[in-house]
């Protein structure tokens, strides 16, 4: 994974959480290898490959083929909405071969090799899988991706742009979302006026947004910090349109923005409206937690 470009001036920057080390040019970066990568560990049997029979579980079966997270297939499958060569399996820990019929929900599932794309997101393109309006979808950009069904992982406005994951795997799509695992995400937002350094510091101290505090990790004037209505944020809450609604509760209107890192993952080499294919070394980054 390429090193985070530093957007923010140190000299403007406001850090709220001093014991949380980031990697996005707000503090210090941790200690990594050449490549980026700490060393990858070995996987634990519940995700090492099949053995040689070519059985797996029917809840990595249902992860494997985009339905949803392991955890979550285990109650698809005790409410009984998953059928393997016709009959209903509701008993945990039943094993599948390829070339068993597994149904789910009515439609027929196929266990898909597993497809991570980063997408450099543009502007007037929506975040869905399919839009009846027929407005201009995320999917649309990455067709050729291959033939395996992939969705977004979150979600940009229509007019944000920046980095987009897409992928079939249901787990790690969770992982990534759920606020529990405290996925960063760097910001650079154009407001329609100078942010003030008291309205920054107020915002840095925790914003009240549908009942919850929003604290980001950090706050800064972008580049030198001379154009005040640049700003750049860092924060891991998954609460939609988020960094919007922070600067609006202050009164800002935010006319441009851009999500520059997900996950450790950035824009380096990747022109807006572009996609690659992530690297095992960045999967594995991903697996292991270590945004």
């Amino acid at each position: 994974m390429a090193k985070q470009p530093n957007l923010m001036s140190k000299k403007n920057q406001i850090r709220v959480n001093k014991k949380k080390k980031t990697d996005a040019g707000l503090s210090k970066s941790r200690p990594k290898s050449k490549t980026g990568f700490r060393p990858h560990k070995k996987k634990t049997d519940e995700t090492a490959p099949a053995k040689s029979d070519g059985l797996i579980r029917l809840n990595k079966f249902l992860a494997n083929s985009g339905v949803c997270s392991r955890r979550e297939a285990d109650v698809l499958i005790e409410s009984g909405a998953v059928s393997v060569n016709g009959e209903i399996v509701t008993r945990l820990g039943t094993k599948v071969k390829p070339s068993d019929t597994v149904f789910y929900n009515g439609q027929k599932l196929r266990a898909e090799k597993k497809v991570y794309v980063l997408l450099n997101k543009p502007k007037d393109f929506i975040t869905t899988t399919d839009d009846p309006q027929k407005r201009k979808t995320v999917l649309d950009l990455v067709r050729k991706a291959g033939r395996e069904r992939i969705f977004p992982v979150g979600r940009l406005d229509r007019n944000t742009t920046g980095l987009l994951l897409l992928t079939n795997d249901g787990e790690l799509a969770k992982k990534l979302t759920h606020p529990s695992h405290g996925v960063k995400k760097l910001y650079e937002a154009h407001l329609d006026k100078p942010l003030t350094k008291a309205d920054m510091v107020a915002i840095s101290e925790g914003v009240v947004l549908d009942g919850e505090k929003v604290i980001p990790d950090a706050i800064a004037y972008a580049g030198t910090g001379e154009k005040k209505e640049k700003v750049g944020v860092e924060l891991h809450s998954g609460q939609n349109r988020v960094v919007k609604r922070i600067f609006e509760h202050f009164g800002y209107k935010v006319v441009k923005l851009d999500r520059s890192v997900f996950a450790g993952l950035t824009k380096k080499d990747l022109p807006r409206g572009k996609w690659r294919f992530l690297t095992e070394k960045e999967v594995g980054y991903l697996m292991m937690g270590k945004q």
